[in-house]
């Protein structure tokens, strides 16, 4: 299994940034999607944002044109720029990896971080 481990979150102000990053340990596959997901208290797992091997994002509309994805594949890292915070975006975030395509589906993904809350007031 691929390892995660996630940070950068914590309280951020409505309107503001934060950058969330997600270390992987190496795994060099064909198709290799990774996303980000998150999850508020009450309510189900949402699909973020994904990346494709290739480099091509998809994006939930709810945070389409705010949030941008990509990833340094030397570093085995992926990110998530998140600007113009809203309250409606406090959730715990968690990354995934290991899809064979592009998709916010999260049964598609096979390995999964722990998580790193992001609150915004």
């Amino acid at each position: 299994d691929v390892q995660l481990v996630e940070s950068g979150g914590e309280p951020g102000q409505a309107g503001g940034s934060l950058r969330l990053s997600c270390e992987g340990s190496r795994y060099d596959k064909p198709n290799y999607c990774m996303g980000w997901y998150r999850q508020a208290p009450g309510k189900e797992r949402e699909g973020v944002a994904s990346i494709s091997t290739d480099g091509t994002p998809t994006y939930a509309d709810s945070v389409k044109g705010r949030f941008t994805i990509s990833k340094d594949r030397a570093m085995n890292t992926l990110y998530l720029q998140m600007n113009s915070l809203k309250p409606e975006d406090t959730a715990m975030y968690a990354c995934a990896a290991d899809a064979p395509r592009l998709t916010l589906d999260p049964r598609e993904y096979n390995s999964w971080g722990q998580g790193t809350q992001v609150t915004v007031s």
